[in-house]
Protein backbone atom coordinates (compact mmCIF):
# COMPACT_ATOMS: atom_id res chain seq x y z
CA UNK A 1 0.00 0.00 0.00
CA UNK A 2 1.09 3.25 -0.77
CA UNK A 3 1.25 5.95 1.87
CA UNK A 4 2.51 9.47 1.67
CA UNK A 5 6.29 9.91 2.70
CA UNK A 6 4.58 10.02 6.25
CA UNK A 7 2.16 12.46 5.97
CA UNK A 8 -1.39 10.86 6.50
CA UNK A 9 -2.84 14.14 5.12
CA UNK A 10 -1.63 13.16 1.69
CA UNK A 11 -3.49 9.47 2.14
CA UNK A 12 -6.72 11.03 0.76
CA UNK A 13 -5.41 12.12 -2.36
CA UNK A 14 -2.93 8.41 -2.84
CA UNK A 15 -6.25 6.56 -1.93
CA UNK A 16 -8.61 8.13 -4.68
CA UNK A 17 -9.06 5.80 -7.09
CA UNK A 18 -11.25 5.60 -10.19
CA UNK A 19 -14.11 3.43 -9.53
CA UNK A 20 -16.22 1.73 -12.19
CA UNK A 21 -18.67 -0.78 -10.05
CA UNK A 22 -21.05 0.05 -7.52
CA UNK A 23 -23.64 -1.32 -4.99
CA UNK A 24 -27.34 -0.53 -5.30
CA UNK A 25 -27.14 2.10 -2.34
CA UNK A 26 -28.41 5.41 -3.04
CA UNK A 27 -25.97 8.63 -1.88
CA UNK A 28 -27.70 10.62 1.87
CA UNK A 29 -28.35 14.07 0.76
CA UNK A 30 -25.85 15.23 3.65
CA UNK A 31 -22.82 13.86 1.42
CA UNK A 32 -24.11 15.07 -1.48
CA UNK A 33 -24.01 18.26 -0.02
CA UNK A 34 -20.69 18.04 1.49
CA UNK A 35 -19.47 17.09 -2.37
CA UNK A 36 -20.98 20.28 -3.30
CA UNK A 37 -19.42 22.21 -0.62
CA UNK A 38 -16.28 21.01 -1.18
CA UNK A 39 -16.18 21.17 -4.62
CA UNK A 40 -17.46 25.07 -3.99
CA UNK A 41 -14.36 25.58 -1.82
CA UNK A 42 -11.58 25.30 -4.91
CA UNK A 43 -9.94 28.65 -6.11
CA UNK A 44 -11.35 30.55 -8.95
CA UNK A 45 -9.69 33.27 -10.86
CA UNK A 46 -10.83 36.79 -9.28
CA UNK A 47 -12.95 34.24 -6.95
CA UNK A 48 -15.28 34.25 -10.17
CA UNK A 49 -16.93 30.73 -9.33
CA UNK A 50 -18.19 29.82 -12.92
CA UNK A 51 -19.03 26.58 -11.55
CA UNK A 52 -22.87 25.23 -12.15
CA UNK A 53 -24.27 21.28 -11.35
CA UNK A 54 -26.31 19.40 -12.60
CA UNK A 55 -27.35 16.47 -10.02
CA UNK A 56 -28.58 13.31 -11.42
CA UNK A 57 -30.38 10.63 -9.80
CA UNK A 58 -33.02 9.42 -11.81
CA UNK A 59 -32.09 5.67 -13.80
CA UNK A 60 -33.70 6.51 -16.91
CA UNK A 61 -31.96 9.79 -16.57
CA UNK A 62 -28.51 8.32 -15.63
CA UNK A 63 -29.21 5.93 -18.92
CA UNK A 64 -30.02 8.17 -21.42
CA UNK A 65 -26.60 10.58 -20.11
CA UNK A 66 -24.31 7.32 -20.48
CA UNK A 67 -25.63 6.99 -23.84
CA UNK A 68 -23.68 9.85 -25.10
CA UNK A 69 -20.56 8.95 -22.63
CA UNK A 70 -18.58 5.92 -24.34
CA UNK A 71 -15.85 5.43 -22.14
CA UNK A 72 -18.38 5.91 -19.24
CA UNK A 73 -21.58 3.88 -19.88
CA UNK A 74 -20.93 2.48 -15.95
CA UNK A 75 -22.67 5.51 -14.71
CA UNK A 76 -26.17 4.06 -15.55
CA UNK A 77 -25.54 1.82 -12.74
CA UNK A 78 -24.03 4.83 -10.07
CA UNK A 79 -26.59 6.06 -7.97
CA UNK A 80 -26.09 9.49 -8.60
CA UNK A 81 -24.35 11.34 -11.42
CA UNK A 82 -22.78 14.81 -10.88
CA UNK A 83 -22.50 16.89 -14.20
CA UNK A 84 -19.91 20.10 -13.99
CA UNK A 85 -21.21 23.01 -16.11
CA UNK A 86 -19.54 25.98 -16.52
CA UNK A 87 -21.06 29.67 -17.25
CA UNK A 88 -18.57 31.12 -19.38
CA UNK A 89 -20.09 34.40 -18.58
CA UNK A 90 -18.92 34.08 -14.60
CA UNK A 91 -15.58 33.43 -15.63
CA UNK A 92 -12.99 35.48 -15.31
CA UNK A 93 -13.34 38.15 -18.46
CA UNK A 94 -15.69 35.71 -19.87
CA UNK A 95 -12.87 33.17 -21.07
CA UNK A 96 -13.09 29.68 -21.69
CA UNK A 97 -9.74 29.04 -20.14
CA UNK A 98 -10.47 30.39 -16.88
CA UNK A 99 -13.75 28.69 -17.17
CA UNK A 100 -12.36 25.43 -17.58
CA UNK A 101 -9.28 25.68 -15.28
CA UNK A 102 -12.24 26.94 -12.16
CA UNK A 103 -14.42 24.07 -12.79
CA UNK A 104 -11.38 21.64 -12.53
CA UNK A 105 -10.23 22.68 -9.86
CA UNK A 106 -13.38 21.89 -8.03
CA UNK A 107 -14.19 18.98 -9.52
CA UNK A 108 -10.90 17.55 -8.37
CA UNK A 109 -12.12 19.14 -4.76
CA UNK A 110 -15.21 17.19 -5.02
CA UNK A 111 -13.26 13.64 -5.86
CA UNK A 112 -11.18 14.04 -3.10
CA UNK A 113 -14.33 15.21 -0.69
CA UNK A 114 -16.13 11.96 -1.85
CA UNK A 115 -13.31 9.58 -1.37
CA UNK A 116 -12.72 10.73 1.94
CA UNK A 117 -16.58 10.22 2.40
CA UNK A 118 -16.69 6.64 1.64
CA UNK A 119 -17.78 6.86 -2.22
CA UNK A 120 -16.42 5.82 -5.30
CA UNK A 121 -16.52 7.82 -8.45
CA UNK A 122 -15.22 8.65 -11.70
CA UNK A 123 -14.58 11.57 -13.86
CA UNK A 124 -15.95 11.07 -16.94
CA UNK A 125 -14.49 13.94 -19.57
CA UNK A 126 -16.80 15.55 -22.06
CA UNK A 127 -15.20 18.88 -22.97
CA UNK A 128 -14.03 19.33 -25.31
CA UNK A 129 -15.75 16.37 -27.53
CA UNK A 130 -18.27 18.44 -28.88
CA UNK A 131 -20.27 15.73 -30.10
CA UNK A 132 -20.22 14.98 -25.81
CA UNK A 133 -21.23 18.29 -25.06
CA UNK A 134 -24.16 18.85 -27.39
CA UNK A 135 -25.78 14.96 -25.98
CA UNK A 136 -25.01 15.96 -22.36
CA UNK A 137 -26.50 19.43 -22.68
CA UNK A 138 -29.56 17.83 -24.46
CA UNK A 139 -30.14 15.15 -21.93
CA UNK A 140 -29.78 17.94 -19.51
CA UNK A 141 -31.63 20.83 -20.74
CA UNK A 142 -28.74 23.22 -20.25
CA UNK A 143 -29.63 26.92 -20.83
CA UNK A 144 -27.88 28.41 -23.31
CA UNK A 145 -24.55 30.06 -21.97
CA UNK A 146 -24.06 27.06 -19.48
CA UNK A 147 -21.20 24.55 -20.81
CA UNK A 148 -20.89 20.36 -19.50
CA UNK A 149 -17.66 19.99 -18.82
CA UNK A 150 -17.48 16.57 -17.05
CA UNK A 151 -19.58 14.26 -15.56
CA UNK A 152 -18.82 12.56 -12.34
CA UNK A 153 -20.21 8.66 -11.58
CA UNK A 154 -20.62 8.98 -8.01
CA UNK A 155 -21.87 5.96 -5.46
CA UNK A 156 -20.97 3.41 -2.87
CA UNK A 157 -17.99 0.84 -4.18
CA UNK A 158 -18.36 -2.96 -5.31
CA UNK A 159 -14.63 -2.78 -6.52
CA UNK A 160 -11.62 -1.68 -4.33
CA UNK A 161 -8.34 0.05 -5.94
CA UNK A 162 -4.94 -0.06 -4.29
CA UNK A 163 -3.99 3.91 -3.84
CA UNK A 164 -1.31 4.73 -5.76
CA UNK A 165 0.90 7.52 -7.74
CA UNK A 166 1.83 8.19 -10.98
CA UNK A 167 5.04 10.22 -9.85
CA UNK A 168 7.44 10.38 -12.64
CA UNK A 169 11.03 12.03 -11.72
CA UNK A 170 11.66 12.66 -15.50
CA UNK A 171 8.02 15.01 -15.77
CA UNK A 172 9.72 17.41 -13.06
CA UNK A 173 12.15 20.21 -14.33
CA UNK A 174 14.35 22.39 -11.91
CA UNK A 175 14.70 26.43 -12.84
CA UNK A 176 14.59 25.70 -16.60
CA UNK A 177 13.53 22.94 -19.36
Amino acid sequence: MIKSDDNPALDCIFGRRSIRKYIDQPVEEEKITSLLKAAMAAPSAVGKDPWRFVLVREKKNLRSLSEGLPNGRFIAAAALGIVVCGDRHAAHGGLEGYMVQDCTAALENMLIAAHQLGLGTCWLGVYPREERQRHVADVLKLPRGIEPLAAVAVGYPAEERPPRTRYNESFVHYETW
